[in-house]
């Protein structure tokens, strides 16, 4: 896309829309009736087939469709088009997720084709404006027929307890971007289908897209999408079985291949927001405690570790490589569920995390987390992915299998100890002069074996640091709210220059570990 509506009002504008379809008068709701292209042999073996021999093409790209209209459609207009939804597939059977679609605009102008399957052929769903209802005067309406669509999304079951006609579970709209709600009912955090070269210094970030989309046939709580993925450097199949229960659970198969060598290549990417929490606000930078999408990285490593990693907002753009061998899990992860510690409107507390469980073996490589710098909530600025050992050149073909669990928290908890909090400030005692260059750190951990410590017996912190010392100030004590398994370790860095500090330290007890680890990236300033 050559430029992308803000996240906040994107979500807003989507809820806008939702809450809008319920509002229209029966008559206004009068279906349109969906019009087909010819019917076409379809599988999924076909689709991989097809994005092979594409891989040694040149790349055209997805169509947009009159763009001096387009242009004009910007986000108040985009947001009065609504999708009717007695037109939708599946609102009346035989499936029970009906299927909206997004309208085309200034700020999604690539045009996606959408079929259904039915058995082993698919049918395009040709674009009509009258499957929308939007103002008479709207400049959509100057769009031509079969200009396509920019996205669709699944709604809430028809047979559920909610108003499906204003409520959706997943949605695919932009590049490869999708995104799902958790089991708190709320949208936030991004997953797409690649990352191509992020971060990486001197070379635009590649985004492919979703060009071709075909919706399968829904078996039980499970719908399937299978999407064709296409970009200057690469083409791949794609393959989503999606699971609607407590939270939404997301089977994905992809064949990929490569057109150009990628420096940095990017499986199973999330994309998050993160401005600032209780670890490390400006003064007065806003009047709330806390505004993210999430909260920090979670890793549970090819060795069992398990790994807890707060986020930041840097000064400048940062990657970090957490090296690993066939990983078991990692996810950007939203621990903070305390509605005071955001006090917005928007359900900070309630947005999903999201948790890459890999399929198969994904052998060595490494988790890396990308920083970007942002001074507003507007902004995407946290990437997560796995990138493989092996470069990634032309020619390279990848089949890869993995799960991703929109949920409140990991799928799949450890015994130990959590990292719930981390605090900075300054070094030194309370009323004797603070020493410059000393930093005070504060974390947090509760549960596990921690909930069993005998009376009298204190965990004592393990501690690294890649440069600077700790003084001899440490101190673990037991957190005076009451909560059993509560503990707090505070200690003091003292460090020189302004290269960033990576840090560890987990809690020990008896010679057991009690806490997962706590990994940190220290900016000092």
């Amino acid at each position: 896309m050559s430029r992308r509506m803000d996240r906040r009002n994107f979500l807003e504008t989507i809820a806008k829309a939702a809450a809008g379809l319920a509002a229209l008068s029966p008559a206004a709701l009068a279906a349109a009736e969906l019009k087909f292209g010819p019917a076409q042999p379809f599988s999924f073996n076909r689709l991989k087939d097809a994005a092979r021999h594409m891989a040694v093409e040149s790349y055209a790209g997805p169509a947009r469709p009159s763009p001096d209209v387009l242009e004009k459609i910007d986000y108040d207009a985009w947001g009065k088009i609504r999708f009717d939804t007695d037109a939708a597939p599946f609102a009346k059977g035989p499936g029970n997720f009906p299927v909206t679609f997004f309208h085309l605009g200034r700020f999604f102008q690539k045009a996606v084709e959408i079929h259904l399957v039915e058995g082993e052929s698919a049918r395009a769903i040709l674009y009509d404006s009258s499957y929308f209802n939007m103002p008479t005067d709207s400049v959509a309406r100057q769009l031509p027929a079969g200009a396509g669509f920019a996205g669709f999304r699944f709604q809430e079951p028809r047979d559920g307890g909610i108003d499906w006609r204003r409520n959706d579970w997943v949605a695919f709209l932009g590049a490869s971007y999708f995104r799902a709600i958790g089991e708190l009912y709320q949208y936030g955090l991004s997953a797409r289908g690649i990352a191509i070269d992020p971060a990486i210094g001197g070379k635009t970030e590649e985004f492919p897209d979703f060009t071709r989309v075909y919706i399968g046939p829904e078996e039980n709580d499970t719908v399937s999408v299978f999407a064709l993925l296409e970009g200057p450097s690469i083409v791949g199949a794609c393959k989503f079985l999606m699971t609607r229960g407590k939270g939404v659970v997301m089977d994905i198969e992809q064949a990929l291949f490569l057109r150009k060598d990628v420096a940095r290549f990017g499986v199973a990417p999330c994309t998050s927001m993160y401005w600032f929490s209780e670890t490390r606000k400006p003064t007065s930078i806003d009047w709330r405690p806390e505004v993210h999408d999430s909260d920090g990285l979670a890793l549970w490593t090819g060795a069992g570790e398990r790994v807890w990693r707060p986020l930041n907002n840097p000064a400048r753009v940062v990657v970090s490589s957490f090296v690993d061998d066939n990983p078991r899990g990692f996810g950007l992860m939203q621990r903070d569920r305390e509605f005071n510690n955001y006090g917005d409107g928007v359900y900070y507390e309630k947005r999903p995390s999201l948790w890459v469980e890999p399929l198969g073996g994904w052998g060595k490589g490494a988790v890396q987390l990308v920083e970007i710098p942002t001074d507003d909530e507007i902004h995407d600025n946290i990437v997560a992915m796995w990138v493989p050992e092996a470069p990634a050149k032309a020619g390279n073909e990848y089949n890869i299998r993995y799960k991703l669990h929109w949920l409140a928290d990991e799928p799949y908890p450890g015994p130990l100890a959590r990292c719930v909090a981390t605090r900075l400030g300054n070094g030194g005692q309370p009323g004797q002069p603070r020493p410059k260059g000393v930093r005070k750190f504060l974390v947090e951990f509760l549960g596990g074996p921690l909930k069993d410590i005998p009376f009298g017996v204190k965990p004592e912190p393990v501690l690294w640091a890649s440069r600077g010392m700790f003084s001899d100030y440490k101190l673990t004590e037991a957190v005076p709210d009451g909560v059993v398994g509560h503990w707090r370790t505070q200690f003091d860095l003292v460090v020189d220059g302004d290269e960033p500090v990576e840090m560890r330290c987990y809690l020990r007890a008896g010679g057991n570990v009690q806490s997962e680890t706590w990994s940190y990236q220290y900016h000092p300033f």
